[in-house]
């Protein structure tokens, strides 16, 4: 059975004539016959009492109550359809690290939130890495993280660009030293990000290559927490630029430039290859996208 011996039976039960149905639908009165055939085929029943004038019988009569039914529920399918198009709705997961949750996305989501209302988003706090597995294993629908790398089965597209920079409380002795170099660091008590995440892998790379065994006094899972212990004076520490504009407006945190951390790190959404773009999900990646870089810095 298919919708169009559905919509030929029901073209028949309101003429009563296979000639009028195949007008109206363009069909051959074979054609029709055939269709109402296989129908009565499917059910074992005959539906059409095909003795002149034309009837439906009992069973016809029945069929014709359910048929009209399932047309109705197809039709009200197109139009829910049509209208999920036109006015996107649904449940996004998305996974993303502290800072970028608490700098970045509460400006994004609220001019998304504005203009789609109907979508509901979810965040989930995580390290880097774990963006990426998340993002592979399907537990979240969007990563937003750091592009330090693409698995093969990771589509991506970059939004921004960061830049990872020495920072210190304004009493700290090296806030007023002039620009440092990589070396200087090596007796200075650092605060470090947790190894997992990216801004740690970015630091331990350079500290690598300039053989340097940096003194850590502590370690902790977010560049929040980083900078409310820099913010006490308990040592000094490298973050995320884009995380620390609050802090740089209140004068609570001061940038120490080191000429070898001066390096750009794409910042992207991330989704699995070949994985079902909902409506919803596909409107977020094309906002986002269609977004200007400035549009994610702290104003």
């Amino acid at each position: 059975m298919n919708l169009t011996q559905l919509e030929t039976f029901l073209t028949l039960s309101r003429t009563m004539s296979f000639r009028k149905a195949g007008e109206l639908l363009n069909l051959t009165q074979p054609a029709v016959s055939a269709q109402i055939k296989n129908l009565e085929d499917e059910f074992k029943i005959i539906l059409v009492d095909r003795n002149h004038p034309v009837a439906l019988t009992e069973g016809g009569k029945l069929f014709a109550e359910y048929a009209e039914g399932m047309l109705k529920t197809v039709k009200e399918l197109r139009d829910k359809l049509s209208d999920l198009e036109q006015h996107p709705q649904g449940h996004i997961e998305i996974g993303t690290t502290t800072s970028i949750a608490m700098q970045i996305l509460p400006r994004v989501l609220s001019y998304f939130q504005n203009s789609y209302p109907l979508i509901k988003s979810r965040i989930h706090s995580m390290t880097s890495s774990q963006i990426i597995s998340s993002v592979e294993n399907g537990s979240v629908d969007i990563g937003i993280g750091y592009l330090f790398e693409k698995p093969n089965q990771i589509e991506a597209s970059t939004l921004y660009y960061d830049q990872f920079m020495l920072i210190a409380s304004p009493e700290h002795p090296i806030s007023t030293s002039e620009p440092l170099h990589i070396e200087d660091l090596r007796n200075i008590p650092l605060i470090m990000l947790a190894p997992e995440t990216a801004g740690r892998r970015f630091v331990d790379h350079v500290f690598k290559a300039y053989n340097i065994s940096p003194l850590i006094v502590m370690e902790l899972s977010s560049s929040e927490e980083v900078k409310r212990m820099v913010e006490l004076n308990l040592g000094a520490a490298i973050v995320s630029k884009l995380s620390i504009s609050e802090e740089l407006r209140r004068k609570s945190l001061q940038i120490i430039p080191i000429q070898e951390l001066n390096v750009v790190h794409p910042v992207g959404i991330m989704y699995r290859s070949g994985r079902y773009i909902s409506v919803a999900m596909r409107q977020f990646l094309d906002d986002l996208k269609g977004m200007s870089e400035t549009d994610f810095y702290a104003t």
